[in-house]
């Protein structure tokens, strides 16, 4: 008996296409936060590498003519509703474009790693997300333990980037205090870019191996037993016992169909103990048609009951063997065996006229 529950809790078997879907539909999916929040850091990049100056100005200018102009603003409300108003559209104007591309990266970001999924799963009320014992396995499980090694990894592996591209660079800032307003903005761009230039390049390989981990938790999640396997295949296609019963019921059936069949047969060819092929013929009928077949035991019922209805029994070992192999009962002979057949029903019909 432990044996028996030992095998249903071995989950060593790769999860069939039926339990990959199963588990898409319950929205259960590989999902590697690092590699989404890699995509989005890609494109705010990109973003501050193309766009910052044009969004820069893009504000700039409002709040230069606001500074300017001070004086002429309004403070009626109908006056400040529209100050507010314009520096508001300046500001999604501005800011509108880099943030839609945040967040179609957010979005790229699982679309990557799996197809789109609707699921309503993860609303049902479930005990374990209110159970302490749950709560206490998700805080100090091992994927906790994981993912705290991962913070600490990444702070590590990020925080040596910035000092192996800043500390170079440790001049040119301390100089940032003395430096010209108009010249600050861009060598402080320059430096920000090459930052983040370099914690992108590294943090790819970070969340590379992030979704490589979490794609082998996953797999090894949707792992089956043999027990598992097995109620899958019988939900799929049917107990197997029951099939094979049925199979066994439309034998014996179809076995007795043929024995009723022999009684009207022409001629029995046999082997003459190994097989037998009982044949039927009628004028007008295009070629002998097989009632019955079998060997061993079969053949021996089928010699038989011609035997008890006057069928007559014709031995003709490589005929026999050649029809039993050939033909299907309830079809015509094949025309290589028209000769061969034509001479034993000849013979019988011979038999019959002499004895009539």
């Amino acid at each position: 008996m432990a044996e028996g529950g030992d095998d249903k809790d071995q989950k060593t078997h790769d999860p069939t296409q039926k339990k990959l879907d199963d588990a898409l539909k319950k929205g259960d999916v590989v999902k590697s936060q690092d590699l989404v929040s890699w995509l989005m850091l890609f494109i705010a990049t990109l973003i501050i590498g193309t766009m910052a100056a044009g969004s820069a100005g893009g504000l700039a200018v409002p709040l230069k003519n606001l500074m300017a102009n001070a004086d002429m603003v309004s403070v009626d409300r109908a006056g400040l509703m529209g100050l507010t108003v314009s520096l508001i559209l300046a500001v999604v104007v501005a800011l509108g474009l880099p943030f839609l591309g945040l967040f179609l990266a957010g979005v790229a970001g699982n679309m990557v790693q799996h197809r789109l999924v609707l699921s309503g799963e993860g609303l049902k009320p479930k005990f374990s997300k209110i159970s302490p014992m749950a709560g206490f396995k998700r805080i100090f499980g091992k994927d906790a333990f994981v993912n705290f090694l991962k913070g600490l990894a990444k702070i590590g592996v990020v925080g040596t980037v910035m000092f192996t591209v800043l500390w170079p660079q440790r001049g040119a800032i301390d100089s940032l205090v003395r430096m010209d307003v108009e010249m600050l903005l861009p060598h402080t761009f320059g430096i920000i870019i090459n930052v983040l230039i370099a914690v992108v390049s590294i943090m790819a390989i970070v969340a590379l191996a992030d979704y490589v981990y979490q794609y082998r938790r996953w797999y090894e999640r949707q792992k089956m037993s043999m027990h598992e396997l097995k109620e899958e295949f019988k939900q799929s296609d049917g107990n197997p016992e029951i099939k094979g019963k049925i199979k066994q019921i439309r034998r014996e059936r179809s076995r007795k169909r043929m024995m009723a069949n022999v009684p009207q047969a022409t001629v029995v060819i046999t082997n003459p103990t190994h097989f037998a092929v009982a044949l039927k013929y009628e004028t007008g009928m295009q070629a002998p048609v097989c009632v019955a077949k079998g060997a061993d035991l079969i053949a021996l019922k089928i010699r038989e009951l011609a035997t008890a209805n006057d069928v007559p029994i014709v031995e003709n070992v490589p005929l026999a063997r050649a029809l039993h192999a050939a033909v299907e009962v309830d079809q015509p002979i094949e025309e290589e065996h028209y000769k061969a057949v034509a001479e034993v029903i000849g013979y019988v019909m011979r038999l019959k006229g002499t004895l009539s």
